[in-house]
């Protein structure tokens, strides 16, 4: 496939390690040209509009182009000893189909910024199968434009994480100095692709779209509110939002203080009143109690259950 080519020095995404990831060389995300892969799985835990009826068919890779010290999916994103197995696309395919024979709608990427290659790849093999699911992307946004112009034909709906609005923050969080500006860039191709306005069915399951995640983490109220004056002022008020509650901090990983603990009801409802000031009334929020209900476990063979 013509795309792999790209690997051959790797510049997929905005590290452009430079790496012959085709012949095995690993860059910053840690993964080679093959499809490394944690779970596929359905996962009902999505907003509604994506979940649909019977939830949504996952595609967990593993590694990550970032380094978050909190990640919530620190099983498979970090790099020392990822839960995967390196499959071929017809493997991943194989396992997707007697899926979407059950009736699931879409396929979801989750951390799939180093492998989008891998992506298209799968997309290609099911059309080729006459498959024609729902496409979610859905990544930490840190995203490279040219990638995402790449993926256009490919990707139906962007579901990226804005997660700082603050580079300080970001490289203390995730060990990136530039996330705002590229993800910002990122999420404006997005919206230059998609709009606002969110292509629902008869059934109210999305079929084209951008929805904007931000996970709200405590202590740390400021950022999340300077992100959604970001997102109101430089893409749109009118964009969907999912503004979410459900930060733990994982007990295998060693955090600072001041994201050790869930966050607090009041720490979320001034999230979600500043975003109701803004006129940012386009999307979801979270139960408070969610937390609960989004700790996954990747050992498991259904890691959501």
């Amino acid at each position: 496939m013509i795309f792999y080519e790209a690997y051959n020095a790797c510049n997929i995404c905005p590290h452009e390690c430079g790496v012959n990831r085709n012949k095995g060389e690993k860059g910053i995300c840690g993964a080679t040209s093959l499809q490394h892969i944690s779970s596929i799985c359905i996962h009902k835990g999505e907003e509604p509009v994506i979940n649909g009826e019977r939830g949504i068919c996952n595609v967990f890779f593993s590694h990550c182009n970032l380094s978050c010290i909190y990640c919530q999916n620190h099983q498979i994103s970090q790099h020392h000893s990822p839960i995967e197995e390196i499959l071929t696309t017809e493997d991943v395919v194989n396992k997707i189909v007697p899926l979407l024979k059950k009736g699931i709608r879409a396929v979801g990427f989750v951390s799939p910024s180093h492998m989008a290659i891998q992506v298209i790849d799968i997309i290609e093999h099911l059309w080729h199968l006459g498959y024609k699911p729902v496409t979610v992307w859905n990544s930490n946004a840190y995203d490279k434009v040219e990638t995402l112009r790449m993926l256009e034909p490919y990707i139906d709906v962007y579901l990226p994480d804005f997660k700082y609005s603050n580079d300080t923050i970001a490289l203390n969080m995730s060990g990136i100095k530039n996330y705002v500006a590229t993800a910002l860039a990122a999420i404006k191709e997005m919206y230059y692709q998609k709009g606002n306005t969110l292509q629902l069915n008869s059934k109210n399951e999305i079929e084209r779209g951008l929805i904007i995640r931000h996970l709200v983490l405590p202590n740390h109220i400021e950022n999340s509110l300077n992100v959604l004056d970001i997102i109101e002022q430089e893409i749109s008020p009118r964009v969907a939002l999912s503004l979410m509650s459900q930060y733990y901090p994982p007990e295998n990983l060693t955090l600072p203080h001041e994201i050790s603990r869930k966050i607090k009801f009041n720490e979320y409802n001034n999230v979600i009143q500043y975003m109701h000031e803004l006129g940012m009334n386009k999307g979801w929020i979270q139960d408070f109690e969610s937390t609960d209900f989004y700790k996954p476990n990747f050992n498991k063979e259904h890691p959501f259950e």
